[in-house]
């Protein structure tokens, strides 16, 4: 049965090189696809990632953020060249935690208040 598989397989190799275009057929078609593939993937993916790296490059002191982990806190220091955000996670004990930059997966605006704890 595989023997069957390459003749055919032969057979329309001969016939498409042959025939109708070869290579000027096979760009015709593949260009539009992987244009149309680059900009519905890649081109939004890399916008994104442009957004995501402005934002942890523009994370100061004072700011309020999230983690990835899910962790609120205010950053009390930003040390850039060991990739790492110290945050304040509990006022009243005055916890801190040490995070990577990467981690940080949002940066909370003025108008994004913390949930308050369910009564």
């Amino acid at each position: 049965m595989n023997c069957n598989w390459t003749k055919a397989w032969f057979l329309l190799a001969d016939n498409a090189a042959g025939g109708f275009g070869g290579w000027a057929s096979i760009l015709t078609l593949w260009l539009p696809i992987i244009f149309i593939f680059w900009f519905l993937l890649i081109r939004p993916q890399r916008q994104e990632q442009q957004k995501r790296q402005q934002m942890l490059l523009a994370i100061k002191k004072n700011d309020r953020v999230i983690t990835a982990g899910g962790i609120y806190g205010v950053v009390t220091n930003v040390h850039r060249e060991a990739d790492e955000v110290t945050i304040k996670v509990d006022e009243a004990t005055n916890t801190k935690l040490r995070v990577t930059l990467g981690s940080i997966a949002r940066v909370l605006g003025d108008d994004t208040a913390e949930p308050s704890p369910s009564k």
